[in-house]
């Protein structure tokens, strides 16, 4: 009896990206590409329509961007299994990802066998962690080192990033589906946790913590 092939979906606003992993998981035996979405805002759409088994997500994407489709295809489906596939090599995004709900977190640096392993891994109901960030989050654990943007609650650090990236309230309000007040509590609480004064010191934070290119 042969097993069942891995249906999975890929989730990247940049389609030669999209096109460079789907032809990187066609030589695999067991992982069918059934469906890609160029946005947060389409992956959610989609995904329930194309039933994969997992959902392969970048996090830095216009729109309502990877952290804020986690929980929205989450809120639909709770037994989506969510690999995160990023170009961000820092401990804080993995341990976002985590939280809200993914399955594992890989860099986009990583060998195609490695990606191949992680979708099965995850597939088998584990949690995947590439071996360079799962040793960078024990020593930040073991050594006790806080970044302070930690303290930040998941929506608030959603809002962060986004300011970060010179979005306007209003812009994030539209994107986040959320009113343009509660954006502006969100971004006073945030200037409070970090000691910034404006945009351009969150971004400057943003920067050193490795969550923005400069």
């Amino acid at each position: 009896m042969t097993k069942p092939r891995i249906k999975v979906m890929l989730v990247d606003d940049h389609a030669v990206v999209r096109m460079g992993f789907r032809l990187l998981l066609q030589g695999s035996q067991d992982i069918d590409v059934v469906g890609e979405a160029q946005s947060g805002e389409e992956a959610v759409k989609q995904f329930q329509a194309l039933a994969p088994d997992v959902v392969v997500m970048d996090i830095s994407m216009p729109g309502i961007g990877g952290l804020e489709a986690i929980a929205r295809v989450l809120a639909k489906s709770p037994q989506q299994k969510i690999l995160v596939l990023s170009a961000h090599e820092d401990v804080m995004h993995a341990r976002r990802v985590l939280k809200a709900g993914a399955a594992g977190y890989l860099t986009k640096r990583s060998a195609a066998d490695v990606l191949m392993e992680a979708i099965r891994s995850v597939y088998k109901g584990n949690i995947y962690l590439e071996p360079m960030i799962a040793q960078a989050m024990a020593v930040a654990q073991v050594s006790g080192s806080k970044n302070p943007v930690d303290a930040l609650s998941e929506k608030e650090f959603k809002v962060f990033i986004e300011l970060a990236k010179g979005k306007s309230v209003q812009e994030i309000a539209d994107v986040m589906s959320l009113s343009p007040r509660t954006i502006g509590t969100h971004l006073y609480n945030i200037k409070q946790k970090l000691s910034a004064a404006n945009s351009a010191e969150l971004a400057i934070i943003a920067i050193r913590a490795g969550l923005i290119e400069p």
